[in-house]
């Protein structure tokens, strides 16, 4: 039998997982979108680094929803969803490669701060999945960071 401190457990914990649901699929998206549209010298290199990064957050979406389903909440799934709850601003369209890289280099920094703090709550709520879960997250986003910060050229 499932107590109520268990359910509202749970809810708590989806509804931040949510959040950083909707967070990761923009950053995919953008990060698909900088792939397609990147213009540089490197171009060839920043392709295919972006393509790694978004293929990685690609699977990060499914991982993040699937453990929405296992606390019992339904997954958002719509573009509306996505971008209601999103802390991102969309691409304008219009950047220049450096632009590009610092903005993702800027969305994976702050995914960092919002994990941090999340993986501080899932801990005190004594949810061990979500947060290994999310200690995983970080640290892909983190060597995300590191490795676009690598690119930009200030």
């Amino acid at each position: 039998m499932t107590t109520n401190f268990t359910l509202d457990r749970n809810k708590q914990i989806a509804q931040f997982l949510n959040l950083i649901l909707a967070d990761t699929y923009i950053l995919y998206v953008k990060t698909q979108n900088f792939h397609w549209n990147i213009v540089d010298p490197r171009f060839y290199a920043l392709h295919q680094f972006l393509e790694k990064q978004y293929e990685e957050l690609a699977e990060a979406i499914d991982e993040l929803a699937e453990r929405i389903r296992i606390l019992g909440e339904r997954a958002p799934g719509t573009l509306k969803q996505f971008l209601d709850m999103t802390s991102y601003k969309e691409s304008n369209g219009d950047e220049n490669s450096d632009d590009m890289l610092q903005q993702l280099f800027e969305d994976h920094e702050a995914m960092c701060r919002h994990l941090r703090e999340r993986i501080e709550r899932s801990n005190e709520l004594g949810d061990h999945g979500t947060t290994d879960l999310l200690t995983k997250r970080l640290s892909v986003h983190e060597k995300s960071a590191w490795m676009l910060r690598s690119h930009l050229s200030n």
